[in-house]
């Protein structure tokens, strides 16, 4: 049975699992957006360089509602959740993994059991659910919105009201100026400030007061830096847009005043289950309030004259994401590249790393795109530290690496990244590594050992320092093999190898090596 909330637009589809042939599928991308108020499907295809819109499906789930004061995510929530995965799953079936990609956003950031949701959405897809930073979710909400729109080169603000948090970006053309992301979305605002259900201008002014102090971090900059057009997007915008159009041949724009008539209007409705509108679903209707009050601070803060509205939002930035990414056109690159501007990496040193550690990896069962791309970061990163101190630099940059702003990188992505960095020199990161399921434990402990051995190899930092050599990674043991009297040559590297090897021991690991 479908759920009742659960909405759906076709392009040139017509069933939830069409009958296709491999080559359609091929050309096919998904992308899955599980927000806090509501889940959404999108599924393009590919013709020649543009992405071509062929379902878009959609369903109120509102998890946000299920998180707890402890921030445990409910049962029923979870249910809720996987419930609308299961049809999402039956008809993205067929598309290839790696051109689906699946994130979460402010609900799933905040919800300590989100692994329980997490690992069975994950068996629905056979693919990563990736829990995304709100800068993250804001760089990807202006990709969407910017491909909507007229490629010229005013600067434009876009915002986005969400159910747990609110994404602002100023931007010019694709390519994002100033990012935001705060805590205040249509659920949370509406559970919070008209929690005893009444729709008084006191409980509107007390959300709107605290939507201002949020938006006190960003007023005086982003008025500042200015732009000549702003829009929104998403179903809060959306909704409002449409209940706002009270002369229907007037400009399709919210403007502060309709915003406040539109106020007065569910005031006269005295409670929120009480709120009815032809043109809302009921679930809409009934986060609305907390929508509101948010959108008329912002007005006021940022003095807004007008706003238009997008179709274009977070579903359509991952999919120009994910097919910049297969075009090689990763921003994750640009971040890896910023970070070691910012941090004085010595990029000749990293290089050499970064290919010693390729070449051990190629020679193991990991030589695959996700695994070589992780370990080259990390080759690349390894020394970001050394820009704090020295002593234990790799538990700096560990942190740094695990606490930024990373452009382009989920949650997991960073954790990852952190572990490698964090390991790649003296005792292994055995407590760190308890974060990760026992999977994905053993890839990451054998992808620290060959970083490990690539820093050491490349110590004394001189071209043409590293030989060639034989790698063979089993479960049980590791062999290395260097030209024969070489290391008798190089016995700094002979006593480090065997440090380490005493490093592996700890973990029942031989390191064999002539």
């Amino acid at each position: 049975m479908t759920d009742p909330s659960f909405s759906r637009s076709n392009g040139d589809t017509d069933n939830l699992h069409p009958e296709q042939d491999q080559d359609q599928l091929s050309t096919q991308y998904a992308a899955i957006d599980l927000g806090s108020n509501s889940f959404h499907l999108i599924v393009a295809r590919q013709v020649q360089d543009e992405l071509q819109p062929i379902d878009r499906l959609g369903e109120k789930v509102q998890l946000a509602a299920g998180l707890d004061g402890d921030r445990q995510l409910s049962e029923e929530a979870q249910q809720r959740g996987i419930a609308c995965l299961e049809r999402f799953a039956q008809r993205v079936a067929g598309i290839p993994r790696e051109q689906i990609r699946v994130v979460g956003t402010n609900t799933l950031r905040a919800a300590r059991n989100r692994m329980d949701f997490i690992e069975q959405a994950e068996q629905l897809f056979d693919c990563p659910v990736e829990v995304i930073s709100g800068r993250e979710e804001a760089r990807l909400v202006y990709l969407g919105v910017a491909h909507s729109l007229a490629d010229d080169d005013e600067r434009r603000l876009v915002i986005d009201i969400g159910g747990g948090s609110t994404e602002m970006i100023i931007g010019q053309r694709f390519s994002p100026v100033e990012l935001e992301s705060l805590h205040m979305g249509c659920v949370s605002y509406t559970r919070r400030y008209f929690a005893n259900g009444k729709l008084s201008n006191k409980n509107f002014k007390r959300a709107i007061h605290a939507a201002h102090l949020e938006l006190l971090t960003l007023r005086k900059r982003y008025r500042k830096l200015g732009w000549q057009d702003a829009v929104a997007s998403s179903g809060t915008a959306k909704a409002l847009l449409r209940l706002c159009q009270f002369d229907p041949t007037g400009p399709q724009h919210l403007t502060l005043l309709k915003l406040k008539k539109l106020q007065e209007m569910l005031q006269d409705f005295k409670t929120v289950d009480a709120i009815e509108f032809e043109q809302l679903k009921p679930q809409r209707a009934r986060v609305l309030p907390g929508g509101l009050a948010i959108l008329i601070a912002i007005f006021e803060a940022l003095k807004i004259s007008e706003l238009r509205y997008s179709d274009g939002a977070l579903r359509e930035g991952l999919l120009y994401d994910l097919v910049g990414r297969r075009r090689h056109e990763d921003v994750r690159e640009r971040t890896i590249s910023a970070m070691m501007q910012r941090y004085h990496i010595d990029g000749d040193h990293a290089a050499a790393v970064e290919q010693t550690a390729l070449q051990c990896l190629a020679q193991t069962p990991f030589d695959t795109d996700r695994y070589r791309s992780l370990i080259s970061w990390a080759a690349r990163l390894h020394e970001a530290g050394l820009a704090i101190s020295h002593s234990q630099f790799q538990k700096h940059g560990a942190y740094l690496i695990e606490h930024s702003d990373l452009m382009g990188f989920s949650q997991r992505e960073q954790l990852q990244l952190a572990l490698l960095v964090r390991g790649h020199r003296r005792k292994l990161p055995l407590l760190e590594l308890e974060r990760f399921r026992p999977m994905r434990r053993q890839v990451l402990l054998a992808l620290c050992t060959i970083l490990r051995l690539a820093v050491l190899l490349n110590q004394t930092r001189l071209p043409e320092q590293v030989p060639s050599f034989k790698l063979k990674f089993r479960e049980d043991r590791m062999k290395l093999k260097f030209p024969e009297g070489w290391l008798d040559e190089h016995p700094l590297t002979r006593t480090n190898l065997e440090q380490e090897a005493d490093y592996l021991q700890q973990i029942d690991y031989p390191l064999l090596f002539k």
